[in-house]
């Protein structure tokens, strides 16, 4: 009787030790196929992941491409509107340069005009009022446009604005001095467009006190 027992004991252990196997290998199992399942949707972000990262990188470049191109075409429109700037102001000065050139021949004709008159005579002396009232007119009108005379009588000579015609050795002045102007110079905004044509003063010859 307590063999029978034993016996019938042991298999209903062993039938539930069986399914206790069946149970936790489904459950492994289970398990095992969530793990895969969780490792796929961790793949897929991933690879989502991935695929924004690479969106944002190439749109990055092109916005970084794009401010590149807005940067050079902007230095170029800045460098075009420069060089129409010297265009237009090399325009003017040359203009004005041609300008002043003819009347400055109106001024020196006016100035010899004025040399060949007695202005003391009081038959020439309303001739010489004319001329001289237009030419002093002439002159103001050229200040306006920044043309202005150089008239170096008794100044140091100045290669940059003079052109000495003629040297001369004059008792009592000092070497490279102007004592001379047979025509005037004159100047655009500072910068020269004709120089002055004077006669310049020399050094007396050393005298030699050796003999």
């Amino acid at each position: 009787m307590t063999n029978q027992s034993t016996e019938s004991k042991s298999a209903e252990d062993l039938a539930a030790e069986q399914l206790a196997e069946e149970i936790v290998q489904q459950a492994e199992e289970q398990v095992e196929e969530q793990h895969e399942h969780a490792h796929e949707v961790i793949s897929a972000e991933q690879e989502r992941i991935n695929e924004l990262e690479l969106a944002l990188a190439a749109a990055q470049s092109t916005v970084a491409d794009q401010k590149d191109s807005v940067i050079r075409a902007k230095a170029e429109v800045d460098n075009v509107r420069r060089r129409a700037a010297q265009d237009v102001e090399k325009a003017r000065k040359f203009a004005l340069e041609k300008f002043a050139g003819e009347m400055l021949t109106v001024v020196d004709n006016l100035e010899r005009g004025l040399a060949t008159i007695d202005a003391e005579d009081e038959n020439q002396k309303t001739t010489f009022e004319g001329i001289n009232l237009t030419l002093q007119g002439l002159l103001s009108g050229l200040e306006k446009f920044s043309i202005k005379a150089i008239d170096p009588k008794d100044q140091p000579f100045n290669p940059e604005l003079h052109q000495a015609m003629s040297m001369q050795e004059v008792e009592g002045v000092a070497p490279n001095t102007v004592i001379a102007v047979m025509q005037k110079g004159y100047e655009l905004n500072g910068r020269l467009i004709r120089p002055a044509m004077v006669m310049v003063s020399k050094a007396a010859p050393s005298v030699d006190t050796s003999a």
